[in-house]
């Protein structure tokens, strides 16, 4: 299976997760300095001081990431504080500094080894564990640049614009990027979920991930135009499309505020929000509301839940910013990727398919009645019209339990996540009792094409392109209709212009992005009838394939060529 197969050498294909077209040279990310020898042995009279050498570039490391997070905001800045924790890490440096001290081996080798025993004990745990032995090499280069003085691998610093092309950027790298300078992102790795592709639509960089062999066909300096949308990379274009690609790049949309078809049937267009300060960029933004507001940003790096009162005035903060306005509250949403000491078992096998979500609060039913309450509270407070959904529903038990849970505390707009295949398959009954649906595409492909969303490997498969999950996206928007009750898309398929309009042609009557592409989809969604969403969509669930299905739509969309999208 090879998500690269190419009509001719100019053209490479891959996944488009980051819509949008932009030219410029290529430009690789800087290679880390690779495996160091292990001698010769360190003197025993210097043991000592390779030690402290060791722990110093650690300490230099973490510094210099934590000054780097502190010039940006939001999930960027949670990226680079996570890799300095890591760099920081007693389990790493300590395992490295008694390898020199017990094996008289040098730093940098040390480091390699001590990286390395930390990436295998992670890639054994599975899920997000094993996602994070990627961070633990990106730390581990960067250690042994410091220790050898070689330059610190990643993102080049360049003063011309440039398109950059990697294997696979590291979650540091990726915090890092300046859109004034990355015109695009082309990767050999990495699928629509990835850090990379999340990054690059908040940043507004059209990115095309799982291009087999980028690094080896994709030199520095060779001129390349990439479309974000199409999923493909052309190298030495013409002239003429290298212009139109920088005249669609220098256009910006913005959002009017009232997202609606060409023939004004209403469509909420909606932002995602994990914090106070991305609260801001979306109110700023002009969004309608929010569709997504993670709450876990109250407890990450916690041991212990945070108090009622704690979280009152950290949701507050959020939903004081929308008066009046829609706000679609999830419930801690914790496990797979976003372990908790207080609440799941780092001892899971397979956390993706383990106690998250909704279900932790079986193992912890009071924390999920004080974040209720804590809900509630702010809710009172801040003038928001808030709604509240739990994630990972599974069953119409689940959801009654979850709308009794919420009618306690007075919350009287109680809906649930369709992630799980078995959601949208008895959304019609899960729908007679809970009041809206809120589709979280991410999970809902990664469960329906059994294909881990973190596996650059798996790009194909993780695609909510996929005509099974368009299918399942359409079977919640029938059983939302069969009980009158309103069904919206969360996930980060709603920020692909295209995709968006399949999925109002579906029946979704509400989609909610990263701030930067509200005003790109209503563009698209403002020059597209209602009737001619409903016809593209039903080329998207019949065809046979993801790109059979992108390249239809697209097709009958002449619109996104016009925006370049």
């Amino acid at each position: 299976m090879s998500s690269s197969a190419a009509s001719s050498e100019e053209l490479l294909r891959g996944v488009g997760v980051s819509p949008g077209r932009a030219a410029g040279p290529v430009a690789q990310v800087r290679p880390p300095a690779g495996e160091p020898p292990s001698y010769p042995l360190v003197p025993q009279d210097q043991v000592e001081d390779e030690a402290a050498r060791v722990t110093a570039a650690a300490e230099a490391v973490a510094a210099a990431l934590e000054d780097a997070a502190g010039t940006v905001e939001g999930e960027r800045r949670e990226l680079l504080e996570t890799t300095a924790q890591m760099a920081a890490d007693p389990t790493l440096v300590g395992g490295a500094v008694e390898l020199v001290r017990g094996e008289r081996l040098p730093g940098p080798r040390a480091v390699w080894q001590a990286a390395g025993a930390v990436a295998e004990q992670l890639a054994d745990l599975g899920g997000y564990m094993a996602e994070r032995a990627r961070d633990v090499a990106d730390v581990r280069n960067r250690l042994i640049a410091q220790l050898t003085g070689a330059p610190m691998p990643g993102v080049p610093q360049r003063r011309d614009p440039y398109v950059l092309v990697a294997v696979d950027l590291a979650p540091a790298d990726t915090a890092l990027l300046d859109p004034g300078r990355v015109r695009a992102i082309v990767t050999v790795e990495g699928g629509p979920t990835s850090h990379t592709a999340i990054l690059a639509r908040s940043l507004g960089i059209p990115a095309v991930v799982g291009v087999e062999g980028a690094t080896t066909r994709l030199t520095d300096g060779t001129e390349v135009l990439v479309d974000g949308g199409a999923g493909t990379v052309e190298t030495d274009p013409s002239p003429e499309a290298v212009a139109a690609a920088r005249t669609s790049a220098a256009a910006s949309r913005t959002f009017d505020g009232h997202g609606r078809t060409a023939d004004g049937q209403e469509i909420e267009l909606l932002a995602n929000v994990g914090d106070p300060a991305g609260a801001r960029v979306a109110a700023e933004s002009g969004a309608q509301g929010v569709g997504l507001f993670r709450t876990e940003f109250c407890f990450l790096d916690r041991t212990e839940e945070p108090s009622v009162e704690e979280q009152a005035a950290a949701y507050r903060s959020v939903l004081e910013q929308f008066p009046g306005k829609k706000v679609v509250v999830r419930t801690l949403d914790a496990g797979a990727d976003k372990p908790l000491p207080f609440v799941t078992d780092a001892e899971e096998a397979n956390p993706a398919l383990g106690v998250r979500g909704l279900r932790t609060a079986r193992r912890a039913p009071e924390v999920l009645e004080n974040q209720l309450s804590a809900i509630a509270r702010a809710a009172g407070e801040a003038g928001a019209e808030v709604w509240v959904m739990a994630p990972m529903v599974a069953t119409v038990a689940e959801t009654e339990e979850f709308v009794a849970a919420c009618g306690r505390h007075g919350l009287g707009t109680a809906g649930v996540m369709v992630e799980v295949p078995s959601a949208a398959l008895l959304a019609g009954p899960i729908l007679a009792r809970a009041d809206f649906a809120s589709i979280g595409t991410n999970d809902l492909t990664q469960y329906a094409m059994a294909a881990d969303r973190v596996l650059g490997s798996l790009a194909e498969l993780s695609d909510p392109w996929q005509p099974a999950v368009l299918r399942l996206v359409e079977a919640t928007c029938l059983g939302g209709a069969q009980q009158s009750r309103p069904v919206g898309v969360c996930g980060e398929a709603a920020a692909d212009p295209a995709l968006a309009v399949v999925l109002v042609g579906l029946g979704v009557t509400s989609l909610s992005m990263t701030p930067r592409a509200l005003g790109d989809v209503a563009a698209v969604l403002a020059a597209t009838d209602l009737a001619t969403c409903r016809s593209v969509s039903r080329l998207a669930v019949d065809a046979e394939s993801a790109a059979d299905a992108r390249a239809v739509v697209r097709e009958k969309l002449p619109v996104l060529a016009d925006l370049g999208l």
